[in-house]
């Protein structure tokens, strides 16, 4: 029988800073980092593909940021970019390898976290095991500055555990019932049992700037009415071949056509999430994040 808690245990052992109490003394040297979730209702949006190209276009802006592929069961970031990865996060919580040692650098200057694609246990792991892995990036908390969290589809436990840490969801939705209904399922499920209470919505596949705004609006308006949470307009990525052409060669959009219509709105939302609020208290520190997971999943 596979212990849980040994195996998160020998994940958190592998950073220096597996304590609140080290946490604490650490509070005032170690500078903001951004923890941003993306997050949908049902697959094929589009969320990964946010992910990368927003992942970019903010190391394009000068920002140090490192994307973690958090679907452990179809992981996707890896081949999406057409990377072969040796190492994932399996081996960290494994004990093989430390969380430094599974990153890979990416295109466009971003790092990368390979999830462990086709791993059984991967896909089912413990609320223990999902805060080691967490646990393991305080270590990285002073190369970064944004940190991106790729999350399955749907509710898992995995899912809500990373959004319920993060400092800012974004949920991706394209207009068409089943992607509205399940993204309005999870905010539920996040806002009713977790209280999470603010999101960023990006409205992707988008036949105009206009139709985004309606479908915002509507979505926004019954959110806000019935499950009392705020959503924010966070951007629109508009239905676009070049965007198409680049997930066929494998290459994000924004490097393999950076002048195309998805390109530029990509660019455009990394420079509206650069004037969100910079965390200025705890929460707002990458081994917050840590300690926040830790602390809700053990309950």
């Amino acid at each position: 029988m596979r212990n849980d808690q040994a195996a998160g245990l020998r994940a958190m052992r592998r950073s220096p800073q597996t304590s609140s109490v080290k946490v604490e003394n650490q509070k005032t040297q170690q500078k903001p980092v951004r923890v941003i979730t993306v997050a949908s209702g049902k697959g094929g949006v589009g969320k990964t593909n946010l992910s990368v190209n927003l992942a970019i276009s903010l190391s394009k802006l000068g920002g140090r940021v490192l994307l973690m592929d958090a679907d452990m069961s179809l992981a996707n970031v890896d081949i999406m970019l057409g990377l072969q990865t040796k190492y994932n996060l399996s081996h960290v919580l494994d004990g093989q390898k430390t969380l430094r040692e599974v990153i890979v650098d990416g295109p466009g200057g971003i790092k990368i976290i390979p999830a462990a694609s086709g791993v059984k246990r991967m896909a089912q792991l413990s609320a223990l095991e999902n805060a080691g892995i967490i646990n393991a990036f305080a270590e990285l908390s002073d190369e970064l500055d944004v940190l991106i969290v790729d999350t399955a589809a749907g509710i898992a436990d995995s899912v809500v555990s990373y959004c319920r840490a993060a400092q800012e969801v974004i949920v991706v939705v394209c207009d068409e019932p089943a992607s509205i209904t399940d993204a309005y399922a999870l905010i539920k499920v996040l806002s009713r049992d977790y209280q999470v209470t603010r999101f960023r919505l990006v409205a992707n596949m988008s036949r105009s700037a206009a139709h985004s705004q309606r479908l915002y609006e509507k979505f926004a308006r019954v959110c806000e009415q019935f499950l009392k949470v705020h959503i924010d307009y966070f951007g629109t990525v508009p239905f676009d071949q070049a965007l198409r052409d680049a997930v066929q060669k494998q290459v994000p959009v924004t490097l393999n056509q950076p002048m195309s219509p998805s390109a530029k709105a990509f660019r455009d939302m990394a420079k509206k999430l650069q004037t969100w609020p910079v965390p200025s208290d705890a929460t707002g520190y990458l081994q917050f994040f840590v300690e926040n997971l830790f602390k809700r999943n053990s309950h």
